[in-house]
């Protein structure tokens, strides 16, 4: 009897974690969601803040990705926006987030930087990482990226105004045709 409670307990504390994870990242890529993201983004402002430090948030648009899904349907646009996060993971530190807000969206959070010009090389690796085709599924597809780049405290000292400039920086790369990266003014 003692080993059934034990399993129930421990069968409990995996479905806890399971409903947690669910609740916190994007079920399609498994990259954190807009509410785990908005939270992390909290803790680096407010870490930045205390450390008079720097850090940097980019938001990332796919061009063209609802040609993806409507030549190509919605499973290969689904296998397109996992691969999309997989080669954002990869262009970015371990301790830094790429999130997924929902359809075609993507945030980054570099936690600490120490100048401006670290936040655009890693957006600039992210974008030239987009643009090279992503094979599989029988697919060769291709697309780009609009990049907008937001830095803290030079764009805005709070997660709001920080996300409010870059995504106008981003509507500013998809205004210039695309696939290029806008810094926040």
């Amino acid at each position: 009897m003692q080993t059934t409670l034990v399993d129930n307990l421990r069968e409990l504390d995996e479905s806890r974690q399971t409903l947690k994870h669910l609740a916190q990242h994007d079920t399609l890529t498994g990259l954190p969601n807009r509410a785990l993201f908005s939270d992390r983004l909290s803790q680096a402002v407010t870490q930045a803040r205390r450390s008079r430090g720097r850090m940097a948030i980019l938001f990332v648009d796919l061009d063209g990705f609802k040609g993806v899904n409507d030549h190509h349907g919605h499973h290969a646009g689904d296998w397109l926006l996992t691969q999309v996060a997989e080669r954002m993971v990869s262009c970015v530190r371990a301790a830094d987030t790429v999130g997924r807000l929902g359809g075609d969206e993507f945030v980054v959070l570099l936690a600490s930087i120490e100048k401006e010009q670290d936040a655009v090389v890693v957006a600039e690796k992210i974008r030239v990482a987009l643009k090279e085709a992503f094979e599989g599924e029988g697919l060769s597809l291709r697309i780009s990226a609009s990049v907008g780049v937001a830095l803290f405290p030079d764009h805005g000292e709070s997660e709001v105004l920080l996300s409010q400039s870059a995504d106008q920086a981003m509507y500013q790369s998809k205004a210039r045709g695309g696939d290029c990266v806008v810094l926040a003014t």
